[in-house]
């Protein structure tokens, strides 16, 4: 059985998941992909993974950097793990781009190359919005492209953290992998 909370955000009504013990999403209300993850059995009710999350979500949104991360329990095909996995190394305040990204999943995977469409495919049905920071994803020339939460609140979270869009986070291409979650 999956719970659900409610989070209203300066940028709207969130709703977060849980199986009871990990959070396993949390979009914001009307997003794209909104809770496709969630098991058909689900019921709305109060579970200290949502207490944690939303100390996060308030660090978050008061300017802050959250230090703590809820445990988080992800639902996905594998190769949406792995992209997820990379994209929760971006720091606060930094992108990177979609090609910067496939290499990087390419280097993981033990593969020459790999699409940036499929590495963006992964990247728009992260289940688990802000914490795995897809909003800190962009085009190769720093534009605003996709966003499952629309283009106007990618563009909202990457001015709050402040973040300069015409430079990719340099380190990002040396990720070697290891335990995120």
């Amino acid at each position: 059985m999956d719970y659900v909370g409610r989070y209203n955000s300066p940028l709207g009504t969130m709703t977060m998941a849980s199986d009871g013990v990990a959070l396993v999403g949390l979009w914001f209300d009307g997003q794209r992909r909104y809770a496709d993850v969630l098991q058909a059995d689900w019921r709305e009710e109060s579970r200290s993974i949502f207490d944690e999350t939303v100390k996060w979500l308030n660090v978050y949104f008061s300017g802050g950097t959250p230090d703590v991360t809820p445990r988080l329990a992800l639902r996905g095909t594998e190769f949406g793990k792995v992209v997820w996995k990379i994209l929760a190394t971006i720091p606060y305040g930094a992108t990177t781009s979609y090609g910067d990204l496939s290499r990087v999943v390419a280097r993981q995977l033990g593969r020459a190359h790999m699409s940036a469409q499929a590495v963006g495919g992964a990247v728009a049905r992260n289940p688990i919005s802000l914490i795995i920071p897809c909003h800190r994803v962009v085009g190769a020339d720093g534009s605003l492209t996709g966003y499952a939460g629309g283009l106007d609140r990618k563009k909202k979270l990457l001015d709050w953290e402040r973040a300069n869009t015409s430079l990719s986070f340099p380190l990002l291409p040396n990720f070697r992998g290891g335990n995120v979650f």
